[in-house]
């Protein structure tokens, strides 16, 4: 039991992450002028909310409670959307691939405090998923630079 209780914790904690980013893309996608930036935000926002799908299902599933606010990285996440609004797209992107950096970072971290199917699930799932979309941004990035 102490097990799943650890794990639920952790996908909780996963969970913040991917609701701080999902209010961190929207956010983005409101002050973006450019089509194709917009399209490719739009994509990483989508990524992000399918993580928070899979992992409230999980949660659900150990018999946890899915945490429903991003918690204080949500507070971080529009202070730091806020400032990159004023600078414009670019400043917009990179604070977005900073988001990424931490989101990957936490999941690097963590992964293997969670046990059995739910430390698969982080590895074959969630981590690549992470990998995947902070690489979309990080090659967006260079495109605006």
């Amino acid at each position: 039991m102490a097990n799943v209780n650890s794990d639920i914790e952790t996908l909780n904690s996963f969970l913040r992450g991917e609701l701080s980013a999902v209010e961190t893309y929207r956010q983005a996608i409101g002050h973006v002028e450019t089509d194709n930036v917009r399209d490719q935000l739009q994509g990483c926002l989508q990524d992000h909310e399918q993580r928070v799908s899979s992992l409230r299902d999980r949660i659900e599933k150990l018999g946890g409670t899915p945490s429903d606010s991003s918690g204080p990285w949500g507070v971080f996440a529009q202070l730091v959307q806020a400032g990159a609004d004023v600078l414009g797209e670019k400043a917009a992107v990179q604070a977005l691939e900073q988001g990424e950096d931490h989101g990957l970072s936490d999941y690097q971290r963590d992964i293997d405090k969670l046990h059995g199917e739910a430390r698969r699930f982080g590895r074959m799932v969630l981590l690549p998923a992470q990998k995947q979309t902070h690489e979309r941004v990080r090659l967006l990035k260079k495109t605006l630079h």
